[in-house]
C-alpha cells in the first residue's frame, strides 16, 4: 500500500511539474488570446509592447530572448509584421510556428481602394472564408462541428493578470515604440503642416500624393486586393483562433491538454456573449455615415455592420496630402457623415479641416489597445471600447 502511495505521489508530482510550452505572441490582443488559454497552466511572452507598431520595430534585447526560448510562437503573420520573419527564422529555429491567418474558417477581408472605399466587398480572401452580406452570421458559430452558442457559465477571468516572462520594467523608451498601429509619432509630427490645407497650391498635390503612397506601403501593404492585416478585430475570427492555440499547446503539452480545451471553450463562450452584446449595442447605428483616421477597421466594421464612408490616410504613417483631404471632405459633405473616429496623437487639426461648415462630432479609435493591460482580459476589453467609442460618436 504504502508503495502504491509513493508511486501515486511521484506520478501526480510529475504532472504537476508538467514542462508548459514557452510561448511567444506578436500583439498584444494574440497575447491575450494565448492567456485565455494557458491560464492556470503559464503566461505568454509579449514581443511587441502594444505602444509600438507592429508593422515595424526593433525588439529589445528581452523580447529578442523570449523569441529564442520559444517553444511556440503565435502570431498575426506576414501580413502585420514581415520583419519578424528573420528573426523567428534566426532566433527561434526549433519552435513551432501559429500563423492566425493562415487558420482555417476565418474571415479575411482585402484591403478597400480609394478615399470612399469604392466598389469594395466582403468576399473571402484566399478561400479561407465565404460570408457574403451582413446577416447574423449563424452559420459563424459552427467550426470544426463546435457550437459556440451552447457555451454557458464562462469565467469572467479578471484575476489572471500575471504575465510570466514579459519584462515590463525593461521598457525603457525607444524610438521605434511611437509607432503603435497607426501611432507614429514621428509621422504625426508633420500635421501639423497641414492645418491650411487649403492654401496649398495644386502643383504641390501631386508630390504630397506619392509621398503618401510610399509612406504607406513602408508598413503593411496597403495595396488595393492585398490582405488586411487587422484580423483580430473580427471576434469572431478570435473565437476560430482559440481552438487553434488551444491544439497548438496540446501538441506540445499533452498532460494539459484538458486545460486548454476547458479555458478555449470558457473563452469563446465570453467572446460569443460580448458579440451578442455588441451587436445589439450597434445595430440602431446602421446606415450611420461616419469616416476613419485609416482604414483599420473593416473587420469590425462589417461584422457589426456598421461601415467607414472614407478614410483620412492611405495608412496609419502617412499624412494626408492636401489633394486628398478635399476629397474626404467631399465625401463628409456628401454623405452628411456625423463622426470622424480619431486615433491617438491624432492632428486635431485635421478634423477642423473636414468641418467645412458642419459639426463633426469626433471619438478616438484604437485598434490594437495601447492604453489596455495585457492580459486575459485586454482582447474583450479592447472590443468594448470600439463599441463604446462607435456609440458615443454615432447615437443621436
Amino acid at each position: 500500500m504504502r508503495r502504491l502511495l509513493c508511486t501515486t505521489l511521484l506520478f501526480s508530482a510529475g504532472l504537476a511539474h508538467a514542462e508548459v510550452p514557452r510561448v511567444a505572441t506578436d500583439i498584444a490582443p494574440v497575447h491575450s488570446l494565448v492567456s485565455m488559454v494557458m491560464q492556470g497552466a503559464g503566461s505568454p511572452d509579449l514581443i511587441i509592447p502594444p505602444g509600438a507598431s507592429p508593422h515595424s520595430y526593433a525588439m529589445r534585447p528581452s523580447e529578442a530572448r523570449a523569441v529564442a526560448k520559444a517553444d511556440l510562437v503565435v502570431w498575426v503573420g506576414p501580413s502585420l509584421a514581415p520583419w519578424l520573419e528573420e528573426p523567428m527564422s534566426s532566433l527561434a529555429q526549433g519552435a513551432e510556428r501559429l500563423t492566425l491567418q493562415d487558420v482555417e474558417g476565418i474571415r479575411l477581408l482585402t484591403n478597400r481602394s480609394g478615399v470612399a472605399f469604392e466598389a469594395h466587398d466582403h468576399g473571402d480572401h484566399e478561400g479561407h472564408d465565404d460570408h457574403d452580406g451582413h446577416d447574423d452570421h449563424a452559420g459563424h458559430d459552427d467550426h470544426e462541428g463546435h457550437d459556440h452558442s451552447a457555451h454557458e457559465g464562462h469565467g469572467d477571468h479578471e484575476d489572471h493578470k500575471d504575465h510570466e516572462g514579459h519584462d515590463h520594467d525593461a521598457h525603457e523608451d525607444h524610438d521605434d515604440h511611437g509607432d503603435h498601429e497607426g501611432h507614429d509619432h514621428a509621422d504625426h509630427e508633420g500635421h501639423d503642416d497641414h492645418k491650411d490645407h487649403d492654401d496649398h497650391a495644386d502643383h504641390d498635390d501631386h508630390d504630397h500624393d506619392a509621398h503618401e503612397e510610399a509612406d504607406a506601403h513602408e508598413g503593411h501593404n496597403h495595396a488595393p486586393g492585398a490582405l488586411d492585416p487587422h484580423i483580430w478585430l473580427d471576434p469572431q475570427n478570435a473565437i476560430v483562433w482559440l481552438d487553434a492555440i488551444a491544439a497548438s499547446l496540446s501538441a506540445q503539452d499533452p498532460e494539459n491538454a484538458a486545460l486548454y480545451a476547458d479555458n478555449a471553450a470558457q473563452a469563446q463562450a465570453q467572446l460569443v456573449d460580448l458579440q451578442a452584446d455588441i451587436q445589439a449595442e450597434l445595430t440602431p447605428l446602421r446606415g450611420q455615415k461616419f469616416v476613419v483616421f485609416h482604414d483599420a477597421y473593416h473587420y469590425f466594421e462589417a461584422r457589426f455592420d456598421v461601415e467607414a464612408s472614407a478614410a483620412i490616410s492611405l495608412s496609419d504613417g502617412a499624412a494626408p496630402s492636401a489633394a486628398r483631404l478635399a476629397e474626404v471632405r467631399d465625401v463628409v459633405k456628401d454623405t452628411q457623415a456625423a463622426c470622424v473616429f480619431t486615433e491617438p496623437q491624432f492632428n486635431a487639426g485635421l478634423v477642423d479641416a473636414l468641418q467645412d461648415g458642419t459639426a463633426l462630432k469626433s471619438a478616438s479609435l484604437d485598434p490594437i489597445g495601447a492604453a489596455l493591460e495585457p492580459g486575459v482580459d485586454m482582447y474583450p476589453a479592447l472590443l468594448r471600447d470600439l463599441a463604446a467609442a462607435f456609440t458615443s460618436c454615432l447615437a443621436e
